[in-house]
């Protein structure tokens, strides 16, 4: 810190500078003041209260705070907010229906039991929900489904109802 002359102050210095963002959420344009080292993981559960995106590691392993930025599946714990405004983001919150009814994903996972504590299910859904939507081929067969979802971790379930789910979603969605 500048030490001052006798007589004169020395300027403050913030200790959390702050920018503006707008991003969208969900189909709503957000704008807010946040610190510039404001993760966007933080900002969406905690000044959004969109508290369906999860905080796992911290690290970006383990997948559970998985969100659509610009439609590919992204690490909110690894992204800025900062870095966010401009875009488009998605969370498991834009899924479902106002009326309650489950995308088709969403649906799978339940019908084939395909979580247990829950933890990862909304990171994990975003990527399978990502890759749907890309419009890119799938590899469905089991191994495929693997690679795919390798990014996201479940300590729970042991995947095998995860990949049924993924493979019963691929039945119900339209192609690309």
């Amino acid at each position: 810190m500048p030490r001052a002359r006798p007589g004169t102050s020395v300027p403050s210095v913030s200790s959390d500078p702050r920018a503006r963002v707008s991003i969208t959420i969900n189909g709503e344009l957000v704008e807010r003041e946040v610190s510039i080292r404001m993760l966007l993981s933080d900002f969406l559960r905690h000044e959004l209260r969109l508290t369906g995106t999860h905080v796992g590691c911290e690290h970006g392993v383990c997948g559970a705070c998985t969100v659509l930025i610009d439609g590919k599946a992204g690490r909110s714990c690894l992204t800025l907010a900062v870095q966010a405004s401009g875009h488009e983001v998605r969370t498991i919150e834009s899924l479902a229906a106002e009326d309650g009814t489950l995308h088709p994903i969403q649906a799978a996972f339940q019908d084939c039991h395909a979580l247990q504590c829950g933890y990862c299910t909304p990171g994990m859904i975003m990527n399978i929900v990502g890759m749907f939507e890309s419009g890119e081929p799938l590899d469905l067969s089991d191994e495929g489904i693997r690679l795919a979802l390798s990014g996201n971790l479940c300590r729970c379930t042991g995947y095998q109802n995860i990949v049924a789910a993924v493979r019963k979603a691929a039945e119900s969605l339209p192609a690309g």
